[in-house]
C-alpha cells in the first residue's frame, strides 16, 4: 500500500486532498516535526505489534513510550513489535509511512490517550514523506479505532 492507496481511502471521506506530500523525509518523529513546523509530540506515530499472530497499531504522541506493564495489562501479552519485513506484509504500509488508514483486513488499531492533549495531529499518510491533520475525533473516526487506551508513558508531568 502507499500514499496512493491512502489517498484513495480518504476519497469517500472527501479527505484526500488534505494529505500533505513533503519534499523532504518525515519517517520519524523528529523529521515529521521539522516538515510541519510542529513540536514532535503533535506527530502522531504509529506503533506495530503482533499480539495473538495478528497486527495492531497503536497510535500515540510523538513524545510517547509503550510502557510495558500498561501494554501487559491491556493486551494479556508481553510488547513485542513487528519486524521490519513483518510490517508490509501484515500491516500493507511500509516502515516510515505505516499509518491507521487503507490497512490490511484484520488490523486492530487503537489510539493512545496522550494524544487527546491536542486539538489536532499528524499522522503519516502512507508514505515516508506525507501527512495529514486531523482532530482526534477525526482520527478515531477514520482510523476505526476500537477503543482509546492508556499503554505510554513519558508524556505526563507527574512521569
Amino acid at each position: 500500500m502507499s500514499i496512493q492507496q491512502v489517498r484513495d481511502y480518504f476519497r469517500p471521506l472527501g479527505r484526500e486532498g488534505d494529505i500533505l506530500e513533503f519534499p523532504t523525509s518525515s519517517a520519524t518523529v523528529e523529521l515529521a516535526a521539522q516538515a510541519l513546523g510542529v513540536i514532535p509530540a503533535r506527530i502522531a506515530k504509529t506503533l506495530s505489534f503482533l499480539v495473538e499472530e495478528h497486527a495492531v497499531l497503536i497510535v500515540c504522541a510523538g513524545d510517547a513510550k509503550v510502557d510495558n506493564s500498561r501494554f501487559k495489562a491491556q493486551f494479556h501479552c508481553k510488547a513485542k513489535m513487528l519486524s521490519h519485513d513483518q510490517v508490509p506484509e501484515l500491516v500493507g504500509h511500509e516502515v516510515g509511512g505505516v499509518c491507521p488508514f487503507g490497512v490490511k483486513e484484520g488490523v486492530q488499531v487503537y489510539l493512545d490517550e496522550s494524544l487527546r492533549r491536542f486539538d489536532t495531529v499528524f499522522p503519516a499518510a502512507g508514505s515516508g514523506n506525507s501527512a495529514i491533520q486531523l482532530t482526534c475525533d477525526e482520527l478515531e473516526e477514520y482510523s476505526r479505532s476500537l477503543d482509546w487506551i492508556d499503554v505510554c508513558k513519558g508524556w505526563r508531568e507527574e512521569e
